[in-house]
C-alpha cells in the first residue's frame, strides 16, 4: 500500500507531474489554476503539439512542447520521468478534456508513480459529464466505454457484453463511423432510448434525443464533430441474454415443434428482448 502525500506537504527535489484537463471546445473553460500551472512548469508534454500549441498561443504561454502520443508514449514517458527526477516539473495535456480518458497519458502516470513522482490533477472539462447530465438519461449510475472497436464483428461482441448492464452506457464516436455504430447498437441492444451529444461547448452544440431506431435514421452527413452517444441501460430484468449458439438452438427447438422460422425468431426475440433482425442474422449466417 502506498499512501500518497498531499502536494502541500512534500519538500521534494523531484519535479511533479501535472495532468491538466483542457477545454473540449470553448477556450473560456480553461481554469485560472490550469493557466497558472502551465505558466509555472518547466515543460509541457502533449498529445498533439499543434492542438496544444494553439491553446498556449491563445493563453500567451511560451514553453517547450514535447509530443507524447499513443505511438511514442512508452519511450517519451521515460524521457519525461528522467526530467522530473532531475527536478523539472511537467504538465501533460491531451487534445481535449482529461488526459488518460480515451486519450494517452495513463502510461506516463504509471511511469511517474513507479519513481514516486507526485501526480497532481488540475480539474477541468470532460465531454462525458456534459453529455451525461444534459442527456436526461439516468445519471445516477453510468458506464463509460469510450470508443468501440473498429472491426464490426469485434464491435458487435463488445456491445453484446454490455447488454445486461442496467447503467446508462456512454460511448465516444467519430463522424465517419457514427452510422454503423448506431446500427450496431440498435441491432444488439434493441430500440432503447438514446442521445447523441456533439460539438459540446462549441457554437454548433447539439443534443439529439430519440430511440436508437430514430437516431440510426439520421443522415450521417449532418453529424459532424466528435460525438458522445448515450444509451439507456437494460431496464428489463426479464431479458435473458443468450450466446449466438444458444440463440440458434432455441430457434431450432421451436421450429422442430412445427412453427415457422419467422414465429420462432419472434418468440426468441420476446423471450430475450434481443432485436429480431439480430436473431435472424445469427440463424442465417451459420
Amino acid at each position: 500500500m502506498n499512501r500518497r502525500k498531499s502536494f502541500h506537504e512534500t519538500k521534494e527535489t523531484k519535479g511533479k507531474l501535472y495532468l491538466v484537463a483542457t477545454p473540449i471546445g470553448n477556450l473560456e473553460e480553461i481554469t485560472p489554476r490550469a493557466v497558472s500551472t502551465l505558466n509555472a512548469v518547466d515543460a509541457i508534454a502533449c498529445e498533439d503539439t499543434r492542438v496544444s500549441g494553439k491553446l498556449l498561443q491563445h493563453l500567451g504561454i511560451k514553453k517547450t512542447l514535447i509530443a507524447c502520443h499513443e505511438h511514442n508514449e512508452l519511450t517519451v514517458s521515460k524521457q519525461l520521468v528522467d526530467m522530473m527526477m532531475a527536478g523539472q516539473s511537467i504538465a501533460y495535456l491531451s487534445d481535449a478534456g482529461y488526459p488518460g480518458i480515451s486519450d494517452p497519458g495513463q502510461r506516463l502516470v504509471q511511469a511517474a508513480l513507479l519513481e514516486d513522482i507526485q501526480v497532481i490533477v488540475i480539474s477541468g472539462p470532460s465531454a462525458v459529464f456534459n453529455a451525461l447530465v444534459a442527456s436526461g438519461l439516468d445519471s445516477a449510475r453510468f458506464y463509460f466505454h469510450g470508443f468501440l472497436r473498429q472491426k464490426e464483428a469485434a464491435r458487435l461482441d463488445e456491445i453484446k457484453d454490455l447488454y445486461r448492464r442496467p447503467e446508462t452506457l456512454i460511448f465516444y464516436e467519430a463522424p465517419h463511423r457514427i452510422d454503423v455504430t448506431l446500427r450496431n447498437l440498435l441491432e444488439v441492444l434493441g430500440n432503447r432510448k438514446a442521445c447523441i451529444a456533439r460539438e459540446l461547448t462549441k457554437i454548433h452544440e447539439e443534443y439529439i434525443d430519440g430511440t436508437l431506431q430514430e437516431l440510426s435514421e439520421i443522415d450521417p452527413s449532418t453529424l459532424k464533430g466528435e460525438m458522445v452517444v448515450l444509451v439507456e441501460g437494460n431496464k428489463d430484468e426479464m431479458g435473458i441474454k443468450l450466446s449466438d449458439d444458444e440463440i440458434r438452438k432455441a430457434v431450432e427447438a421451436l421450429t422442430a415443434t412445427g412453427i415457422s422460422m419467422k414465429d420462432a425468431i419472434r418468440q426468441v426475440s420476446e423471450m430475450t428482448k434481443m432485436a429480431k433482425n439480430y436473431i435472424y442474422k445469427v440463424v442465417h449466417h451459420h
